[in-house]
């Protein structure tokens, strides 16, 4: 039977993504810079049955959250602070999220 993701492990997750990330100056500063405190946020579709989603990095009107139905991180859009508004079920790593984010941004600008 499925159970939600616990904090302590995103907090686990989070810090070997600091370490993961600490031989590359610029992407680890983009993290720093994005990333909060794990939060649970609401997410109407698949979130109900775990009382939401962590999210852990907010980013404009986006944040990355950690979908524990499909094991990987996600990038979602919200409107309204605690509310995210598209399931997504990627798989990904946290650290190949935050290092997919940082170099798309800085192909759009470059």
């Amino acid at each position: 039977m499925w159970t939600p993701i616990n904090e302590e492990i995103i907090k686990k997750d989070v810090e070997y993504c600091n370490d993961i990330l600490f031989n590359k100056p610029s992407c680890l500063k983009f993290w720093e810079y994005i990333k909060i405190t794990p939060e649970k946020w609401q997410e109407n579709t698949m979130g109900k049955d775990g009382g939401g989603f962590w999210v852990i990095a907010i980013l404009g009107k986006s944040v990355i959250y950690y979908n524990d139905i499909e094991e990987g991180y996600n990038l979602s859009t919200f409107r309204d602070y605690g509310k995210i508004e598209n399931y997504n079920c990627s798989q990904m790593e946290l650290h190949e999220m935050i290092e997919s984010l940082f170099y798309e941004i800085g192909r759009k600008n470059s």
